[in-house]
């Protein structure tokens, strides 16, 4: 994945992936990670989805990663926050109360800079990135917020049919990934209305990935 591939859709506002409220399937499948109040969790390549103004209305804190400052720039506008902004190393962090978003490239980010971590929320990251970055972002992952339990969404279709991102991601490589560190449970799965990109047939799973220890 080109870094110029993302940063243009946020350019040029092509952002069809972005919904317009809270996820479903967040919403149903989020009591399974067990958290309680105030538990902070990591969103990598969360963009602005409305997913984090959903977190921080049940009272979580939340910590994003993000290569587009535009989507954070309006992430923060709309949640109508005023964010402190300071360089992190080679990232810019962009904070307000229970709010923390790491600007760049996420593989950038270290484990010092992040900070505790409860839970990783992961609707948009794995899925947005090619196979073959998948397994050094799995690692990355892991590495930084120390194996923390997982809620992840993934995507089942024919990329035959229909080149991603989102790309799919088999049942098969997502054991691959995470199986050392993690015991993983497909808790749903659910059809695409109307199809991937109003194109082809796809389901959308989501998994919970609660470590090893």
């Amino acid at each position: 994945m080109e870094q110029s591939f993302w940063l243009q859709k946020w350019q040029k506002n092509e952002i069809g992936f972005h919904n317009s409220e809270a996820h479903a399937l967040l919403v149903k499948h989020f009591p399974q990670l067990g958290l309680q109040p105030g538990a902070r969790l990591f969103l990598p390549l969360c963009g602005k989805t409305l997913d984090i103004r959903w977190l921080l209305e049940q009272g979580y804190r939340v910590a994003g990663a993000e290569l587009s400052e535009t989507a954070i720039q309006q992430l923060f506008a709309e949640l109508a926050l005023t964010p402190q902004v300071a360089e992190q190393g080679e990232l810019k962090r962009y904070s307000a109360e229970n709010l923390d978003v790491f600007v760049g490239d996420m593989f950038q980010l270290q484990r010092e800079a992040l900070g505790s971590v409860d839970a990783i929320y992961d609707r948009a990251a794995l899925v947005a990135l090619p196979e073959n970055m998948r397994v050094d972002y799995a690692a990355h992952l892991q590495q930084i917020t120390g194996s923390a339990s997982q809620l992840l969404i993934s995507f089942d279709y024919d990329q035959n049919l229909q080149p991603g991102p989102p790309f799919c991601v088999s049942d098969e490589e997502i054991q691959r990934l995470y199986s050392g560190a993690y015991q993983l449970q497909l808790v749903d799965a659910v059809e695409v209305p109307g199809g991937l990109k109003g194109k082809v047939t796809a389901l959308e799973k989501v998994w919970l990935l609660q470590a090893n220890r």
